[in-house]
């Protein structure tokens, strides 16, 4: 039973990392190409910004958020 939790885990450790990548690939395709990148189908770093402006006006539960992504994004840095 443990084992297939380990390989569960190991798949949606695997399928964050990517969706990560995916976000940082789709930032930088804006900061060089504008928001009008065709194949992006949204405004990535619009979405960043209100996501972060709606952390920062919810107060602790916002810090809370933020700890969590932060340690999402610093995880594999070790």
């Amino acid at each position: 039973m443990e084992e297939i939790f380990g390989k569960v885990k190991g798949w949606v450790d695997r399928i964050v990392e990517m969706g990560l990548l995916l976000v940082a690939l789709g930032v930088v395709m804006q900061i060089l190409f504008g928001s009008a990148v065709p194949f992006l189908g949204g405004d990535i770093t619009g979405n960043l910004v209100k996501l972060v402006g709606s952390l920062g006006s919810n107060g602790v539960v916002g810090l809370i958020a933020i700890a969590i992504i932060l340690h999402l994004f610093n995880r594999n840095a070790k």
